[in-house]
């Protein structure tokens, strides 16, 4: 009720005339994603004036202002790296790795950490699937409508919760229109990509409009198909090959990668109003997805989702606040696992989150932010090989966010507080012959989590960081309670009921430059986890699959990740960037110095690009190095070289239209993704040719 009187309050007309938002250089600008508004940048501007990252903090900042480790892909740089899945579309982001189960189902992996450590969001609030639950579950998401993604790597700002420790991907879209078109009536967009690897044909667009006097309405959609990829040589690794002999009269896998096809498609439509206080607006998006897993022949996922939205942002004053943003979505998922065309298992989860946001009004120096979230779900499956008991869990999670600057300093803090309810119905599962039961227990915990940070900026254009944090996370239900064969990681897995809030102490340290023709930033980082709830390897076999039980551990994380771009020409509408990207993170046990499982190992990137009015030119070098500190059963997955190179032809320099010609893996090489389940089992796509045309109005 106190929140409603506050928007209510927040929505009165204010006397005078509004304040508008910002962009990035000052200039006034309509409303955006926060509150905030985001310029749109030419793609040719060498070393654009920067955007404004809203994921890491409400109020927004900066890229140069952030202390914590940020990237942003937009325009051109997301058309370039867009790809059918979110964990292949940020892999070459620095710090990020991706799980890599197939072209249908990946998700990122940052610093070493993924599944319930990491949060896939859309427009700031969860993805609503179950692609936490298993490698093979891909993410329920439409990328090719987004407008931008912002990655947070790290748990700095503690603002989506303790289960976002490793970071958070917030992708950005126009399905509930924040601000009115900038030209006429209507913008949008249309795109068209065709890949000769797996014959993959994409299609889609989105159109914004304004009806009348503020009145904006959207409607959106893509389809993707995709044949089999190919691989280059034998899909199995040779380790795998000389431990396990396939049957007599069996060929070796080799070059295609069957039943890696793909059939996805998206719809939704939206409505909003925008005026001078802010935006209000809902959405409704369908979205379905049908693939192989490469691994089984025989089986295919058939997943779809409704998904409602319903996003406000009003900038009032009213009391101690500018701003609300508010921000409430509900999925309804539902999965089937196909075996021969027949339902193996099949999963429904419906899920909701709420959260508001409460931007406070600046008392001298000290700015803030006060956050309230509410998240529910209501998970089940049945079948044959179901691992985990239906459930359902509550949530809520009370955070405060404040930022002192005095001159050049700038103090960071945050505190937040989380409940959690888990009640688990139960299964039972045979276990050497015995039936065993999981489940019928509930469970609550609370965390309390906290962060420290000071800055300097320096006049020149660096900025120095060091932050400090303590974070708890609350397990899940599928860690406490599952019990049940795991075909997609091959693996008999046991919950452990006993566990209890994992906790990570940590110190994060960041410099970056972002004037000049040099621009670049540097984070390294040290995480100390008590009780990490990691998969264990018991030694034993059951039904011919090994045993894993989470149990909590003693670990620690060390690592460092280096971008920068440097403009080493420029003549007139002409320039020659360089970049480069590197990235290392070791993890091990404290007690044993045993590293940990699936850790990507160390990667290099190296690019030039040639930029000019009529057509970019990039060619790209992502070098990964072979892991060797390997986990009990791991192998070693080699090194690789992923050489791209990519075409964008503008041929009306005034008007949003660009061709892109790119080429993939042009050396051919065989990578394996150390993060992966199938690292010796599937490797990546091998040489591909992608073109793509894109229209903007």
């Amino acid at each position: 009720m106190i929140a409603l009187v506050l928007l209510i309050g927040m929505a009165a007309p204010p006397a005078g005339t509004p304040d508008q938002a910002l962009s990035a250089d000052g200039d006034a600008a309509g409303p955006a994603d926060n509150g905030i508004a985001i310029t749109e940048q030419d793609h040719h501007e060498h070393h654009p004036v920067e955007e404004i990252l809203v994921t890491a903090r409400p109020g927004g900042r900066t890229l140069g202002e952030t202390v914590e480790a940020t990237s942003v892909l937009a325009g051109e740089g997301l058309d370039e790296a867009l790809s059918p899945t979110i964990g292949d579309t940020l892999a070459g982001l620095p710090g990020v790795s991706q799980t890599a189960f197939g072209q249908a189902a990946s998700r990122p992996v940052i610093r070493g950490l993924s599944g319930d450590r990491l949060r896939v969001l859309v427009n700031g609030l969860g993805s609503f699937d179950v692609s936490t639950a298993s490698p093979d579950h891909a993410v329920a998401l439409d990328l090719s409508s987004a407008r931008r993604i912002e990655v947070v790597r790290g748990p700095a700002t503690l603002l989506y919760g303790a289960d976002a420790v490793a970071g958070v991907v917030n992708v950005i879209d126009d399905r509930v229109p924040r601000d009115l078109p900038a030209d006429g009536r209507a913008d949008g967009f249309l795109r068209a990509l065709y890949g000769a690897n797996s014959n993959q044909v994409q299609g889609g667009g989105s159109i914004s409009a304004e009806i009348a006097g503020g009145l904006m309405a959207h409607a959106g959609g893509y389809w993707l198909d995709t044949g089999d990829f190919h691989a280059p040589g034998f899909l199995r690794s040779a380790a795998l090959r000389a431990s396990e002999a396939l049957t007599p009269g069996t060929p070796e896998p080799f070059g295609r990668a069957d039943n890696s096809d793909q059939r996805n498609w998206s719809a939704g439509g939206g409505v909003s109003y925008v005026g001078d206080f802010g935006f209000f607006g809902s959405s409704v998006t369908s979205w379905k997805n049908n693939y192989g897993v490469p691994v089984e022949s025989d089986v295919r996922i058939d997943a779809n989702q409704t998904r409602v939205d319903v996003i406000g942002e009003v900038d009032r004053e009213v009391a101690f606040f500018d701003q609300a943003n508010l921000r409430f979505g509900y999925g309804d998922y539902g999965q089937v696992e196909l075996e021969d065309g027949a339902v193996g298992t099949r999963f429904a989860n419906k899920e909701w989150e709420a959260r508001m946001d409460l931007i406070q009004r600046p008392i001298g120096d000290l700015t803030g932010t006060i956050g309230l979230q509410f998240r529910g779900r209501d998970f089940s499956a049945e079948g044959d090989e179901v691992f985990a008991p239906a459930s359902q869990t509550f949530g809520w999670g009370l955070v405060a966010l404040e930022s002192y600057d005095l001159d050049r300093w700038r103090i960071d803090t945050a505190l937040r507080l989380d409940r959690q309810r888990i009640d688990a119905g139960a299964i039972v599962v045979e276990r050497d012959g015995m039936p065993v039961t999981f489940g019928d227990e509930v469970r609550h915990f609370t965390g309390v989590s906290l962060s420290a940070g000071l800055s300097y900026t320096h006049p020149e254009g660096y900025l120095f960081g060091v932050t400090g944090f303590r974070v708890e996370r609350q397990p899940t239900a599928a860690e406490l309670f599952s019990g049940g064969p795991e075909l997609a990681t091959q693996t008999f897995v046991l919950g452990n009921a006993d566990l209890g809030e994992e906790t990570l102490r940590g110190i994060e340290l960041t410099l970056k430059k972002t004037a000049g023709p040099l621009h670049f930033s540097v984070n390294g980082f040290y995480y100390s986890y008590r009780d990490f709830i990691t998969q264990r390897f018991t030694g034993r076999l059951v039904d011919g699959l090994r045993e894993v039980v989470f149990d909590g551990i003693g670990t620690r994380f060390l690592g460092i990740e280096i971008e920068g771009d440097y403009e080493a020409w420029q003549h007139g509408d002409q320039a020659l960037i360089l970049d480069l990207s590197f990235d290392l993170v070791n993890a091990e046990e404290r007690a044993s110095g045993r590293p940990l499982p699936r850790i990507p190992p160390k990667s290099l990137t190296l690019a030039a690009e040639y930029q000019s009015l009529y057509a970019d030119f990039r060619i790209e070098g992502a070098f990964s190095a072979n892991q060797t500190r390997l986990a009990a059963f791991e192998t070693a997955p080699g090194s690789s070289l992923d050489l791209s190179a990519t075409l964008t032809l503008h041929p009306f320099p005034d008007q949003d239209i660009a061709l892109l010609i790119q080429g993939r893996n042009l050396a051919g090489d065989t990578i394996r993704y150390h993060a992966s389940f199938l690292q010796d089992r599937v490797p990546a796509p091998g040489r591909d040719l992608r073109i793509a045309l894109k229209a903007e109005f």
